[in-house]
């Protein structure tokens, strides 16, 4: 069973990974220039919050099964060279010994298959577009036991404690979200780890709008749907609109009653570092997680969510509100559909 040390090596992880994203970000023009790829700072930020991860949970725990999202694959290539030194250089801001070599083994060392009973699931980079433009994105760290969220740590490291000010600006200390199963849930600031409050999420009114977080950009989720479903609601208050898995955090702080993620494409099913981190903060929180058609996130397939469609997180009392409505627009039922038809044609 995961421990108090557990999350305290999985908070200090994370604000270490912070730490090396906004420099990475904080320098976008140059590792641009270095790499001749426009896209390159996200990569370097994903491979360097990878290694450091890994570095820093072996040092603090010894060998650890970590699902991450990268492998060193690329890096390898003789093309890449100006990347992987980017990466290097990212990776030595925190660990001043770390070589190539060092690197590229850490980043390997993700490459678990999460069938084990006990494993670490990472999100390095959660966010692309945010972290490219310099507003929200984040680094999600989880820790899974039997095929149950434990414990879940999340940096967002442009995103404010201040819940008033634009989610559209990079705040310059960034926040620290964490929970623990039976723990509660808790935000951090990254800047001075000791400064920490109990968060909780909204008390849902049933008359007062519902203010729900949507992506910058509509490719992930179908906001016309999260529109038609509010609608039958009641009123919709003025959306929130970021990157990433700090949708949760928003929730889980009650600056937004929900956050909704409807299935964009035929047989897409979500991955586990998408949402594991962010899922046992929302629910130690107060508030309800779920998939659109109201079951529990099913974390013992392996890499990805193959049991869930979707994904509904909001504050109690508008979590099984949402449930309904989705249910009587028929929403659920074909987005299940549609997977099973993508599933039939898919080559065997």
């Amino acid at each position: 069973m995961s421990s108090d040390r557990d999350l305290s090596v999985a908070i200090r992880t994370v604000a270490d990974a912070c730490g090396v994203a906004r420099t990475v970000q904080r320098d976008l023009n140059r590792v641009r220039q270095i790499a001749k790829d426009d896209k390159s700072p996200v990569t370097v930020a994903d491979f360097a919050v990878q290694a450091i991860v890994a570095m820093d949970l072996a040092d603090a725990l010894g060998p650890s099964l970590v699902v991450g999202e990268e492998s060193s694959g690329q890096l390898r290539s003789p093309d890449q060279a100006a990347v992987l030194a980017a990466v290097v250089n990212a990776v030595q801001t925190q660990h001043p010994r770390a070589n190539a070599n060092d690197v590229l083994s850490a980043i390997d060392a993700c490459n678990h298959d999460a069938t084990g009973p006990a494993y670490w699931t990472l999100d390095p980079i959660d966010g692309t577009k945010g972290f490219l433009r310099g507003q929200q994105y984040a680094i999600a760290l989880a820790l899974i036991e039997h095929g149950q969220v434990v414990l879940g740590v999340m940096g967002c490291p442009n995103l404010s404690l201040d819940q008033y000010a634009p989610l559209d600006q990079a705040d310059s200390r960034g926040a620290i979200y964490a929970a623990s199963l039976g723990g509660g849930a808790w935000e951090i600031d990254s800047e001075d780890q000791s400064a920490r409050r109990r968060i909780h999420s909204a008390r849902f009114e049933p008359r007062s709008p519902i203010r729900a977080c949507e992506s910058v950009e509509a490719g992930h989720s179908k906001q016309d749907e999260t529109a038609r479903i509010l609608r039958e609601l009641g009123e919709a208050g003025t959306p929130a609109r970021l990157d990433s898995q700090c949708k949760y955090a928003v929730v889980a702080r009650g600056q937004a009653d929900a956050y909704l993620r409807i299935p964009t494409g035929k047989g897409y099913v979500e991955k586990i570092w998408d949402h594991a981190a962010g899922a046992i903060i929302a629910v130690e929180a107060g508030a309800g997680v779920s998939d659109i058609a109201g079951a529990p996130l099913d974390f013992t397939r392996g890499r990805r969510l193959e049991a869930n469609r979707g994904i509904v997180c909001a504050a109690a009392g508008l979590h099984e509100r949402i449930i309904a409505v989705i249910a009587r627009l028929g929403i659920s039922a074909a987005a299940t559909q549609s997977f099973c038809q993508a599933a039939r044609n898919s080559p065997a």
